[in-house]
């Protein structure tokens, strides 16, 4: 227990400096509030009062492009790939030739998904 508790203090700091920061913003900040920011936000696409095109009895609407959602997904897979250095970095003297290999093994992963993508264009926003 006495190796965890660090952990346990630092994460409770944090989660407390991040609720009381948001309460105080939401308390003292500035309340300018117009019509433009209460509407939603829909990735740079003008929100409409109708549903998206092929929803529950919609015969309007506008369809998101899946040009969005593509390049999040990318984002979140090579973001959550390259989490894993962290680990691997901080421990690499204890993990030896077997850690070199296996993280060797996992860059070349990594860097093969990352030519797939690049070749078949899906890092470039037309």
């Amino acid at each position: 227990m006495n190796t965890e508790l660090p952990i346990l203090i630092l994460g409770a700091v944090a989660a407390a400096f991040a609720i009381i920061s948001v309460l105080i913003a939401g308390l003292i900040g500035p309340k300018r509030y117009n019509r433009a920011k209460l509407q939603a936000y829909e990735c740079g696409i003008e929100p409409t009062p109708h549903a998206v095109a092929g929803g529950a009895g919609s015969t309007t609407g506008q369809r998101f492009p899946v040009k969005y959602y593509l390049t999040a997904m990318l984002f979140i897979i090579f973001d959550i790939e390259i989490v894993f250095l962290y680990p691997w970095a901080v421990h690499i003297d204890a993990l030896g030739v077997f850690g070199l290999v296996a993280m060797a093994l996992f860059i070349v992963n990594v860097s093969v998904a990352y030519a797939y993508e690049w070749r078949r264009g899906g890092l470039g926003w037309d």
